[in-house]
Order: C-alpha cells, then structure tokens, then sequence
C-alpha cells in the first residue's frame, strides 16, 4: 500500500519538495516498480495551458533523454497526469536521476571560498559534459550555479535542460514572443540581443560561471535584468584577479578569453576551453592571450594615445571624445533601445528560472486543521495561494481538514508561490470482498489492497483443499471502516472423517463425497438391514487429508439358514429298524457283492450308515440363498 499522492498510474509515490523554479517544481518520489529514489519534475498547474511552456517542457525531456554522460543528470521517464484541481489541464512531468547534493548557487551563497584549482576543476567537468552535449547536438542555454550540483562525493551533475535546443535548431530566435532565454547574469551577448545561438553561448556562460566560482560574484550586476543584460552586451567584464589579486595571470587568460564579446575570439568548442583549464591545472603556458595586468588597468587611462601597448594583451576598449564618434552616438542609442525592449520583454522569462533573491518573500503559515476556504484565505493574505490538495483517509481528523502542507509553517518562500495541502477524507467505508474459491495468499493481498487488516484462521472442520478460504468475518458486502480487521478462515487440508455407521450406503456416500473424501464400499454378511453401513475406516472424527479414501461396509442382509424336517424326523426309525441289522449279512454275500442290482440299492442302505450327513443340505441353503441376494 503506498500513503501518498503517486503519478504514472501508481508508480511514482511523492514525497518531499525538494525545490520549486518559477516554471516547474520538482519533489522526491519512489520507483515503486524498481525500488529506488528518483526526482519528479512536474509543469506548474499555471503553466500547464500555456502552449509554449508545455512545448518547453517536453523539449526539455527530449533533450536530456537523449544524453547519457556521468556529468549529466540522467531522464528516467517522462509522462502527463491530470490536474489535480479538475480542470481537465495535462500535467506533463519529467522522472530524473535523484542526486544527493548541492548546487553551487547554494555553495557559493554560504559564502564558502573556492580555491582556483577547485574552481577549474568544477569548470573542467561542466566543459565535458557540455562537449558531450555539443557533439550530440544539443545547446544548454542556460549554464549557472544553480543547474550544476555538486554529489556528495564531489563529483559534478549538469541538469535541467529546460530550454535546450537542437543545433539544427538553434536559428530559431526568441525575438518572435518578445522573450530573451536565459538567466541575466549567465547571458551571453548575442542570447541578450535576441540574435542566433551555437555552442559558443555555452562557453560564454561557463566563463560566468568561472567567474563567480573565483571571486563570489557574476562578472556583471546591476539592479534589474534589463541592466545586466545591456552590460553583457555593451561592458567589458572586469579581470577575476581585479576582483581577487591571489588569482593567477593564465586563469585571468583563460576565464577572459571565454567572455570575449565576439563569438570569433572565444573559444570555439567545449574541448578546447576544457584542454587549455588542464594545461592552467598543470603548469604549463595556456593558449588564451594574455591580459593586462591591475597595474597595467591603474595606469592605462594616463597613457597617451599613441603609447604602444603590450604585446599580446587583450586591451580595454575606450572611446575617446571624437567626431566620428559623436556622429555615431544617435545609432548607438537607438541600438540600445533596441536591446532595452528586447530584455523588457524577456525580462519575466529571464527572471523566472534565474532564480535571484528579486522577489519578495513571505512566511508560510500553519495551515494544519483547517479547512480548504480558510487555508485559501490565510495564504492569500501573506500573498501566498493554494496548490494541489491531496485527499488522504484519516482515523483521527475530520474530514476536509487539513492534515498537512507541503512547505513547514514559518519558511520563507517567495511571493505568489503555491503550498500544496493533505485534505483529510474522513474514515473511508469499503465493502468487504468476496474472497471465497480463491487461497489464503490471495484474499490476503485483495483485502489488504482495500486498506483491511488480515486475520487468518485456520478451520479445521472444512472440507476444502489446503489453504482455500472458506468465509471472512464480517460477510462479504459489509461496509466496514478501512483498517478494520477481517477474519479470513481457511482450510488446513485435514477434514475430519463423520460417523457413518448405520446409515445407508447412498446416506453415507453422500455425506463423506460432500466432505471430499474418496468413497469405496465393500459388502459384508450382516444381520443388520440389507444396505446399512456396518463398519468404517478410518474411525469417525480421526483427521484425513482431503481426498483421502474412506472404506464403508455394507451389510448384504442376515444369512437365511434352512432346516430339512423330514429327514430329521425320520431319523430315528432308519436307526432302531430290523433292516439295518441284517446290513452286514447282506454285504458279505459274495453273489450280492457282485450282482449289479445291489450296486443300485447302495443309496438306500448308505444312508441311515451316515447320521453326520443329515446336516449337508442345511449349509447349501444359505448358500443359495447369498447368492440369490
């Protein structure tokens, strides 16, 4: 049984927020079907109807699916759920790798300090899976602290590809809705004019990225997207070791080279920003130019014009007050005004995943046993609004009272964010099943499926196979609070064997077939009435497996024992008569010896010699008489 909201058709249960963006939130869940942790990302319910978040959306899944690298957070699945609110709005959702972690957005604002090995490092991975990403075809676009987390063995994830595209696909520029992609700090100059993108923007962003790591800043700030954009685009960003003097002059080479204002004099491809970090991590002389040094900056704006600058140093660009200068401070305007309505009109699109501390915030409060109205009201009040309410069966709350809440009362979030609620339901009645003709194990599953408790009986009076139910207590189609206990008797596969003695044959057959037994007759001579058991095995009440043979014997009637009168009566005159005395006489006259005639008087003279016979006839009767019955 799971105990909380699930999504893919029962297979994800939901657990913990784990973090909420302007466009999405995404919350811990188990893979119920693999048993293992995952990461549900899931489309706000106020974005849901919106095509072009939908559409990013799915490209998001799209793009990271099909990425398989060690430094990219891995897509599981991805699917759509209704809205909880019935409103008949698809939720789309994306089922991620769970990484046990941090984000270097949260390093860097516990103000831990990054050593500059650490920091290339860190870079050198992002480079690797950007190349991975690259040479698969996909552009991230939106490179910063926030999507690169940090595993707790140190190792480095890149996630959310939320508004990647396909190279092929990357002409396609966002001037047409009026919204600049990207979060302002990590902007590259041409994503901020709205202009054509290629894995160059990548590069610019991850030496934002760089930047940040090696001094605890972005490279530009201001008090509004709109102006950090126009410095992305029109400001040299200033050198790390300016920033922070213990850094070294080729990490100084390499993070400049990568936030060079044209495409042309960046790197050209992840690997190549990637091998020259190695050779900065080993020692050796990178390929990027070198830049002029703090002293160098001090000093620069007394030079005089002409002054001859040094070798390979990447110069600061100044404008002096010239005439040709002047003429073309009207087109500059204008080109800024250009760039000014570009942001301003991607300025809640920027704002919305850069997740910068520029909205107000405001305290959740305890919702906890209130009703769905009241919570509405309390969170509008601090400017907060209700979520998804999730109906949950309790024993002990009222239903329509809040069980739970999605954010603890007193944690700051931001403005207009929505706290999701558990509505208690009320103890739930459900009917009991009927489980019978199936096996313990099986009524045992369906009613703990409905929320029962299970408590198995064995019933050793049952004439039914091992293990098969044989009734629940309560009946089935009681209605019954969910958690109540139903008795589930069952047989133990041993029946116990009832007396049939003196019971018909047909009686008794019935009786023990009713009971699975096995039933074999065998016919006795009896005085009992003909058809009556006289005698069975095993004994009643012994214990037989089902289907075990019950042997019954079945009187065939009484033996009819038949009397000859005549012979009896007659007997004693045959003895006491004079003929049988002169017997012996008559047997040793030789003519009578062998005169034939005598031979045939033999009978006659035999039988009164033989009393013992007389009872002869009197065993041949019964015996007739069996066979007749």
């Amino acid at each position: 049984m799971t105990s909380g909201p699930t999504l893919g058709s029962g297979r994800y249960e939901l657990s913990g927020l784990l973090g909420r963006g302007g466009m999405a939130e995404v919350r811990m869940a188990t893979d119920l079907r693999l048993g293992r942790t995952v990461a549900i990302k899931r489309l706000k319910i106020d974005l849901a109807s919106d095509p072009t978040f939908q559409a990013r959306f799915r490209r998001e899944a799209q793009s990271a699916a099909s990425l398989n690298h060690p430094s990219i957070v891995s897509v599981y699945d991805t699917g759509e759920e209704p809205s909880p609110d019935d409103s008949g709005v698809m939720l789309p959702y994306i089922v991620m790798e769970y990484v046990e972690g941090r984000t270097l957005r949260d390093i860097l604002r516990d103000g831990r300090k990054i050593l500059p090995e650490r920091a290339l490092e860190i870079t050198a991975a992002v480079l690797n899976a950007l190349d991975y990403s690259h040479r698969a075809g996909i552009i991230h676009r939106d490179i910063k602290p926030a999507n690169v987390m940090l595993n707790a063995a140190g190792e480095v994830k890149v996630m959310d590809f939320g508004i990647a595209r396909a190279i092929s696909d990357s002409s396609a520029t966002m001037t047409q809705t009026a919204a600049v992609i990207g979060t302002a700090q990590y902007l590259s100059p041409e994503q901020a004019r709205g202009e054509q993108v290629d894995a160059r923007s990548d590069l610019y962003s991850t030496g934002c990225l760089l930047f940040e790591l090696l001094t605890g800043r972005p490279p530009f700030v201001g008090d509004s997207p709109l102006s950090v954009a126009y410095q992305h685009v029109r400001e040299e960003a200033p050198i790390p070791s300016a920033v922070e003097p213990a850094i070294p002059p080729e990490i100084d080479a390499v993070t400049m080279k990568s936030l060079a204002k044209p495409v042309e004099e960046r790197y050209q491809s992840a690997a190549e920003m990637r091998a020259d970090i190695e050779r900065a991590l080993d020692g050796q002389p990178v390929q990027a130019p070198p830049v002029v040094s703090n002293a160098a900056l001090e000093t620069e704006p007394f030079l005089a014009a002409d002054t001859v600058p040094v070798p390979g140093a990447t110069a600061v660009h100044r404008y002096e007050d010239s005439e040709p200068e002047r003429k073309r401070t009207a087109l500059w305007v204008l080109l800024g005004l250009l760039l000014a309505a570009l942001a301003v009109g991607g300025y809640f699109v920027a704002t919305r995943d850069s997740g910068e501390e520029t909205v107000a915030q405001a305290s959740v409060p305890n919702l906890r046993n209130m009703t769905v109205a009241q919570a509405e009201r309390e969170l509008s009040q601090v400017g907060l609004a209700l979520g998804e309410r999730v109906p949950k069966n309790s024993p002990t709350v009222d239903k329509g009272l809040i069980l739970s809440q999605s954010v603890p009362p007193d944690d700051r979030v931001d403005e207009g964010s929505q706290i999701d609620v558990t509505v208690s339901a009320g103890t739930q009645q459900v009917r009991v099943p009927d489980v019978s003709n199936s096996n313990l194990s099986t009524a045992t599953a369906t009613l703990e499926g409905l929320g029962f408790k299970v408590d198995p009986q064995p019933d050793e009076q049952s004439p039914e196979r091992r293990n098969e139910v044989t009734g629940t207590d309560p009946l089935p189609n009681t209605l019954l609070p969910v958690g109540s206990t139903v008795t589930v008797s069952y047989s133990t596969g041993f029946v116990v064997v009832d007396s049939v003695v003196g019971m018909t044959q047909e009686q008794a057959t019935e009786l023990l077939d009713d009971k699975g037994f096995q039933v074999v007759p065998s016919f006795v001579e009896s005085d009992a009435e003909e058809g009556t058991v006289t005698r069975q095995q095993p004994k009643a009440n012994s214990q037989r497996p089902y289907g075990s043979v019950v042997v019954i014997s079945v009187s065939l009637g009484p033996a009819e024992v038949t009397t000859a009168p005549p012979p009896t009566t007659s007997l004693p005159p045959t003895t006491s008569a004079p003929p049988t005395t002169s017997a012996p006489p008559t047997t040793s006259d030789p003519p009578t010896t062998s005169d034939p005639p005598t031979t045939s008087e033999a009978p006659p003279s035999s039988t009164p010699a033989q009393p013992s016979s007389a009872t002869t006839p009197t065993r041949t009767a019964p015996t007739s008489s069996s066979a007749t019955l």
